[in-house]
């Protein structure tokens, strides 16, 4: 084990109970952070886009044949005013299609197109590379053992929140 996870440890193992949490979570939202930073930039010098459009496209192409626009901010969980002007943009490059629901005169479905299609998998692909990239210190032993911590933080947050 490397000297400053070892030392990462002993400072753990040192901090009282009370402060452990407040601990975590500032590493989490650091971490958090640093990732988030990296991708954006990526994505602006490599793809001349943003993470937000990269987030529409990904919400789009989990549902092929097409939903609302507010589903996807649903999926997303931002307003609907965020989704829309993000849409028209990628309407207007070619990479989104809005056509009218068949179902509901008053909303859209909106799809990837085939150049939005090609667009994302590209995109989805680079972005793929560089979390893997900025982990790679990281064993898959180690993954494993922080997705399912991290599953478990993420279930107490559900449960946190149904409470208040």
């Amino acid at each position: 084990m490397g000297g400053k996870v070892q030392t990462a440890i002993n400072k753990l193992e040192q901090t009282p109970r009370r402060k452990m949490a407040l601990r975590i979570w500032l590493r989490l939202l650091v971490s958090s952070q640093l990732i988030e930073k990296r991708v954006r930039t990526r994505f602006r010098t490599e793809f001349d886009t943003t993470l937000p459009r990269f987030d529409v496209m990904a919400a789009l192409a989990r549902n092929p044949e097409g939903q609302t626009m507010g589903d996807v901010s649903r999926w997303l969980l931002v307003s609907s005013g965020n989704i829309t002007g993000i849409i028209s943009r990628l309407v207007r490059d070619g990479l989104v299609t809005r056509t009218q629901s068949p179902s509901d005169r008053r909303s859209h479905l909106v799809k990837l197109s085939p150049k939005g299609e090609v667009a994302f998998e590209r995109m989805s692909q680079a972005h793929e590379n560089w979390v893997r990239d900025m982990i790679t210190g990281v064993s898959r032993e180690e993954m494993a053992t922080l997705d399912e911590l991290l599953t478990k933080v993420k279930v107490s947050l559900a449960k946190k929140e149904t409470s208040w």
